[in-house]
């Protein structure tokens, strides 16, 4: 089975990990330093927070935000359900406001009819690697006293008129999973240019504790021991170990991206023409790292077209269903029809094989199939 996605690891990488093996840390060590010095550099920013998953990253980007209790987040129905569930756990109710039909991202002008004078985040995804309208959502954002978050777990290493993802939004979340732009296996981070909100990510993380004497509530001279917890957090502390696959993961990222991008321009080329497909939209300004292609058929065979590529061989996905169908949410109110726009999109959605290592015979293999199956 071809699958329609994988990581990507070499014997550089491999070594990598192997020399934090051979040393003494495990976690919480330079190489963590190391690679959070490496995503800043990547971001544009002044520090980087690296975490234990892509969703770990949200909820660290949520509590650095504060937000909390009676606080609404805007956000996009057509993403992995973390981007909502995590500000859930904060406390906040999630409105949800509909996609532009072209690239899937939160459109701002449904954002700007969701917001209220209790909103305090508007959250877009990178749907497929495209950045999300940012100056528009920022606008939006910060008209309503809120702030924007980037879910980029899909575009590290993209960039929107020559600004880099990291730095479009008020906070930004990566994700590292092994499908990614590129993996420390399991792992995520949060970037900003608001240092105060990278220092509560940063506690936030781990376990809610500061080392930081300025800060402390007790006075005088505790003892070289001595810290205090004044917030809760959690252990999302990324190990040395995946620190060290990630800086050398970054050592390739633009290898990953230009191989990216003619995958998506062999597959662009393949399926020009053909009336019932749907090829992904690429905005003037943008410079995205595909991490899906998600092709659209129009004629309501989508769940054909799927089964007929999964019995050849071929694994390919759908990216996704509508955060408001899932039944916690439909269980609180939320309804089908809510997002007229993003639910014909994942209707019609299908992700095609997408990795670095995918060979342009395998590649030409999936067009074939799929213009046989569409009689082109």
């Amino acid at each position: 089975m071809l699958p329609y996605g994988r990581q990507s690891v070499d014997e550089s990488d491999i070594e990598a990990v192997a020399a934090v093996l051979r040393g003494d840390w495990l976690t919480t060590g330079p190489a963590l330093a190391q690679f959070e010095r490496d995503i800043a550099g990547i971001a544009g920013t002044p520090g980087a927070v690296a975490v234990t998953s892509g969703t770990a990253a949200l909820h660290t980007a949520y509590a650095a935000a504060q937000v909390r209790e009676g606080d609404e987040v805007v956000t996009t129905p057509l993403t992995f359900f973390a981007t909502a569930t995590c500000a859930i756990w904060q406390g906040a109710t999630i409105v949800f406001a509909d996609v532009s039909e072209d690239t899937g991202n939160l459109d701002p002008a449904a954002a700007a009819a969701a917001v209220t004078d209790r909103t305090a985040v508007v959250a877009g995804t990178d749907y497929a690697g495209h950045p999300i309208d940012a100056p528009a959502l920022t606008k939006v954002a910060h008209d309503a006293g809120a702030l924007l978050l980037e879910d980029a777990a899909h575009s590290v290493g993209g960039s929107l008129d020559g600004t880099p993802v990291g730095s479009l939004a008020d906070v930004t979340t990566f994700s590292f999973f092994p499908t990614k732009n590129l993996t420390t296996a399991e792992g995520g981070a949060v970037v900003s240019h608001d240092e105060a909100l990278l220092g509560r990510a940063s506690e936030f993380k781990a376990i809610g504790y500061t080392r930081d004497q300025s800060r402390w509530r007790a006075e005088g001279d505790q003892g070289g021991w001595y810290y205090e917890m004044q917030e809760l957090g959690l252990n999302y502390r990324l190990p040395d170990v995946l620190a060290a696959l990630g800086s050398n993961q970054l050592k390739r990222l633009d290898a990953f991206k230009k191989r990216r991008q003619a995958v998506t321009d062999r597959y662009n080329a393949g399926l020009a023409g053909i009336d019932v497909l749907r090829t992904p939209a690429h905005r003037a300004g943008a410079d995205p790292m595909w991490h899906l292609y998600p092709l659209r058929i129009l004629d309501g065979r989508r769940r054909q077209l799927f089964d007929h590529l999964r019995e050849s061989g071929i694994g390919v996905q759908v990216n996704y269903i509508p955060v408001h169908w899932q039944p916690y949410f439909a269980e609180r109110g939320y309804r089908k029809g809510m997002c007229p726009v993003a639910e014909a999109y994942s209707e019609q959605e299908i992700s095609l094989p997408m990795f670095p290592d995918l060979k342009d015979e395998d590649v030409d293999r999936v067009i074939e199939l799929v213009r046989e199956f569409v009689g082109a």
